[in-house]
């Protein structure tokens, strides 16, 4: 019973996730370059933008034909790094918390 709930309710972030992401590239699909830049830089640092533009330009070059499938990959990277980078901030910030007795 526990293991069906918990399934589901994975099912639902996972739908929530998907819903929010449809959202955010609606968002970003209409927004003015130099808004999405200045959003890019705020969010991501010039570092992190040059260091992906690297990183996509060298996979279509070695794999042309899989351009595709390494955008795919390189949006999940992308997200895989801002829920670390959340997961960092969480534990941080319970680290500094001192408990209460």
């Amino acid at each position: 019973m526990a293991d069906r709930a918990a399934g589901e309710g994975r099912r639902r972030s996972s739908a929530a996730k998907r819903e929010l992401a449809i959202s955010f590239i609606r968002k970003i699909r209409d927004m003015d370059r130099e808004d999405l830049h200045e959003l890019i830089l705020a969010e991501a640092g010039e570092d992190l933008a040059q260091f992906f533009l690297a990183y996509a330009t060298d996979l279509i070059q070695r794999e042309p034909e899989r351009a595709v499938e390494n955008a795919s990959s390189l949006l999940l990277i992308g997200y895989l790094i801002r829920g670390f980078e959340r997961e960092a901030a969480e534990r941080s910030a319970a680290a500094s918390t001192p408990w209460l007795h």
